[in-house]
């Protein structure tokens, strides 16, 4: 396969990039590739690049880019809020939402959160990895940690939040995601340990909030952000017959 990295730079023909150390040292040392292998780009807004290898020393690594490949394309907005979930499972959770699509991963401290704490640069290189790997052209935002009323109380009008429930508590979800097709939405997972009384209340007032249910049986916090968010794909999302849907 022809390897794929995500850049910041900008992309024209023509034009050298020196790559981070890093990412130079992946291409030279692990994958031993040399001056004149190729290479795909991609920085999130210029599509994405057929590249060559230009320079590949000790002094670093430069690639150029030399024809468009793929245009940048606008998918279905959006965005995951999940509690903060111990190493492994975060890590977990990251790579397979950056799979499924997601615009936005933000992390969301309740009452009953047991990790409040969150690497964010671990959360990102997990991002960069899994959308590099899985062909998407763009890079989720990671967001800064936030409390549960805070990021009710900055929640943009006009995207309609689904609030993953306890089983049976909401209504089901694939009216309700096929309904919002085309919409900028979020999607709300609780912690482990479940919303507290207030929590439920606060979310479930809102008129922007729409309740659904992921099913009979109680999941946990990771299965049950990978559920949402592939229903809602398969429903609303880019596995839908919608506009922004890969032709085939």
């Amino acid at each position: 396969m022809t390897p794929r990295l995500f850049v910041q730079a900008g992309l024209a023909t023509g034009t050298v990039l020196p790559l981070p150390a890093d990412q130079g040292h992946y291409l030279r040392t692990v994958l031993r590739l040399s001056a004149g292998a190729e290479l795909a780009l991609f920085n999130g807004r210029d599509g994405e690049w057929r590249a060559t290898i230009t320079a590949a020393g000790r002094a670093g690594v430069e690639v150029t880019p030399v024809c468009r490949t793929q245009e940048q394309a606008a998918g279905p907005d959006i965005w995951l809020l999940f509690a903060p979930l111990k190493r492994s499972p975060i890590d977990f959770v990251a790579q397979k939402v950056t799979e499924l699509g997601a615009d936005v991963l933000w992390p969301v401290i309740t009452r009953h959160t047991a990790v409040r704490r969150v690497n964010l640069r671990r959360l990102r290189s997990n991002t960069v990895e899994a959308a590099e790997q899985s062909g998407r052209l763009t890079v989720p935002e990671v967001r800064e940690p936030t409390a549960l009323a805070d990021v009710l109380g900055q929640w943009p009008d006009g995207r309609v939040l689904f609030f993953c429930d306890e089983p049976g508590a909401g209504g089901p979800a694939r009216p309700a995601f096929a309904a919002a097709a085309g919409r900028p939405a979020g999607l709300l997972v609780g912690p482990e340990g479940g919303f507290a009384r207030d929590e439920l209340d606060a979310v479930g007032n809102r008129a922007d909030v729409c309740r659904v249910s992921l099913g009979p049986r109680i999941l946990r916090a990771d299965t049950a952000a990978l559920a949402a968010l592939a229903c809602w794909q398969a429903l609303a999302g880019s596995w839908t017959d919608a506009p922004w849907a890969p032709k085939t």
